[in-house]
């Protein structure tokens, strides 16, 4: 079952009850909330996400609450909760969805010591990932979007998630959220993109979340195995480069885009080690996305031979 089989009226009750139970690739989070306009949205953009079983394990239970106290009334706030504590200071009630889908990211961050977590965007083709490791404002999430709107699939625009049992990359395609000209820029590349409402004055600037394709998102439990490190770059005006860069470059720009290395030390060193030794690593410093996408493109072609 998933988010979009149920009618408007039975999120919006499922969301003030007891909770709304989905799944985004290996985790399966509850949510609950009074809040009208986030109910619509959420069966909205939420609508190709499944539902797990009632036995299912909730690996967190999240909300979106008003604030206590004389706060409440105030101004127009809201309050992202975790497990009945909240972990930041209030948001502005318009601003409730992003809220949720960076707290939804913070849970992970902070909770998921059992894989090791980079700072990656993930894509796959033919069973191949291509990370991006990368800091914000280097461009990932704008080439991530692009790339899944063009015959790649999506693993994660924020996470690379990679197993320690046998150092595969998990898939948890969650909404990419897409910032200030980005979302222009997405919108113009690919008219048919699903793209929820900008939320203007956000912490982050102006933002828009943008649907995986239904394939990515049926196809979460499928991982991949590493082949390409890519670290990019957006320049305005800059010529394309795709340039080899050295493994003990890429193995330390990997390990410091991680969110948990030094938690899981021994095993985070290996893991990065087997992840360098088996990709081939790059650096991307590009301004055309039409251009990078077509040398990524060229790229994953020339392995297949």
């Amino acid at each position: 079952m998933i988010i979009g089989d149920l009618a408007r009226q039975d999120v919006a009750q499922r969301l003030a009850g007891d909770g709304l139970g989905i799944r985004f690739g290996p985790f399966n989070i509850r949510i609950r909330s009074e809040l009208a306009s986030f109910s619509a949205l959420a069966h909205q953009l939420y609508a190709p996400y499944p539902i797990p079983g009632d036995a299912s394990f909730n690996d967190f239970h999240v909300r979106l609450a008003r604030p206590r106290g004389l706060r409440r009334w105030w101004r127009q706030q809201v309050c992202f909760a975790v497990d009945g504590q909240s972990p930041f200071a209030p948001y502005t009630v318009e601003h409730a969805f992003p809220a949720l889908e960076w707290g939804i990211n913070w849970c992970v961050a902070t909770r998921s010591h059992h894989l090791l977590m980079l700072h990656s965007a993930v894509v796959e083709r033919q069973g191949k990932a291509m990370l991006f490791p990368a800091w914000p404002g280097h461009g990932k999430s704008t080439l991530c979007t692009a790339l899944i709107h063009s015959g790649w699939r999506l693993l994660s625009d924020e996470f690379g998630l990679v197993d320690p049992a046998d150092g595969s990359v998990l898939p948890i395609p969650r909404l990419i959220p897409l910032k200030n000209e980005s979302i222009d820029v997405i919108r113009r590349f690919r008219s048919d993109a699903v793209i929820g409402p900008a939320f203007y004055g956000t912490r982050k600037g102006t933002v828009a979340h943008v649907r995986p394709p239904l394939d990515s998102i049926r196809r979460a439990d499928e991982p991949a195995r590493p082949r390409w490190l890519v670290f990019p770059r957006w320049l305005a005006g800059a010529a394309l480069s795709l340039t080899r860069m050295p493994k003990s470059q890429a193995f330390l720009m990997v390990a410091t885009n991680s969110f948990n290395y030094e938690v899981l030390d021994a095993t985070a060193f290996s893991l990065v080690a087997d992840m360098v030794d088996a990709c081939d690593c790059y650096s991307l410093c590009y301004s055309n996305l039409d251009e990078a996408i077509r040398a990524l493109g060229e790229l994953a072609d020339a392995d297949q031979g």
